[in-house]
């Protein structure tokens, strides 16, 4: 058998079985260097601190591939700044390589407006400053929702919560200040349901209950009665119930007069007018008589008499000095 092992055959077979597998591998390596372009490299050009676009025209022309990064917005540097680049410039990438510049954007990142409305100004305030937003104007506007938050104004227009702007933005805040007062009912007999809830709003008061005559909830309906009555003096959020029909007015006057016995009270002028006087808040008790009391002797002062000789006291009555004895 060993002798068979080397025929001259067997060993023709396994010099070009080797000889196949040589070239095989030959030709794949290169295959892979022709591919991946190996031995063929270009130098990372430095482009930090040029403007996104010069940075892209850049790299083009040098047939890098490239991808924008939005790095986080700094205000110290210029909108579309480009901050980085990687690999570092002076590196030597194969051609066709991808590069990453991390650019600053035009402005801070956007975050939803958090939804505050009707919630109290305080707390408000505390959750807009969390997502970085900041208040600019307060502005105060009658509502019974006093020291809420109304809206939300950004550049001068409404935004509801979860609205998408940029952080660090300044908003404006419309807050309640609590109901006016006295402020006059209008009159909406005549005018259809629909109009009479946009003239209800518009002068700040609220919608009560709305009687339908027919028992549907048309808004079309011709109201035909309120209360309170047009010209009575309310504050701010009260509510007006209506009563409505397809009738007119004129064709309703019987149930007009029968809600007018309910709803009016009426004031008798014939009446005289009812006259208050004030009341002590105590009752005054009658005098005692008492015994009348005599006058106090009077004490007569003598008077100096002017004819009565004065007395001057002799020269000799002297008071005697006393001895002393030590």
């Amino acid at each position: 058998m060993l002798k068979s092992f080397f025929n001259w055959r067997v060993l023709l077979n396994l010099i070009l079985a080797a000889g196949v597998f040589v070239g095989l591998v030959y030709l794949t390596f290169r295959w892979l260097e022709i591919h991946t372009h190996h031995g063929d490299e270009l130098q990372v050009p430095n482009v930090v601190n040029k403007s996104v676009h010069d940075a892209v025209k850049i790299l083009d022309d040098s047939g890098l591939e490239y991808e924008v990064d939005s790095f986080k917005y700094d205000p110290r540097y210029r909108p579309f700044q480009v901050l980085q680049i990687y690999p570092a410039p002076g590196s030597r990438v194969k051609n066709g390589r991808s590069v990453t510049l991390k650019v600053n954007p035009r402005s801070w990142a956007p975050v939803s407006v958090p939804d505050v409305i009707n919630k109290y100004s305080g707390l408000g305030f505390q959750r807009l400053d969390q997502v970085g937003l900041k208040v600019g104007d307060t502005i105060y506007e009658p509502s019974i929702q006093k020291d809420a938050i109304l809206r939300i104004l950004f550049k001068g227009s409404t935004i509801k919560p979860g609205t998408k702007i940029p952080r660090f933005s300044i908003i404006d805040v419309v807050i309640g200040s609590g109901p006016m007062r006295n402020i006059g009912i209008p009159n909406v007999v005549g005018l259809t349901v629909k109009e009479a809830k946009a003239v209800i709003a518009r002068n700040l008061f609220e919608i009560g209950v709305i009687d339908y005559e027919d028992g549907g909830r048309d808004d079309n309906d011709i109201v035909y009665y309120q209360d309170p009555a047009s010209g009575d003096i309310r504050d701010q959020g009260m509510q007006i119930d209506l009563w409505a029909s397809k009738k007119t007015p004129a064709e309703l006057m019987d149930k007009i007069n029968e809600l007018n016995s309910t709803y009016r009270m009426k004031v008798d002028t014939t009446l005289p007018p009812v006259r208050y006087e004030e009341v002590s808040s105590f009752q005054d008790t009658a005098p005692i008589e008492t015994a009348p009391v005599a006058d106090p002797p009077r004490r007569e002062t003598p008077k100096n008499d002017a004819t009565k000789p004065k007395t001057s006291t002799p020269a000799n009555d002297k008071p005697k000095a006393k001895k002393v004895i030590v």
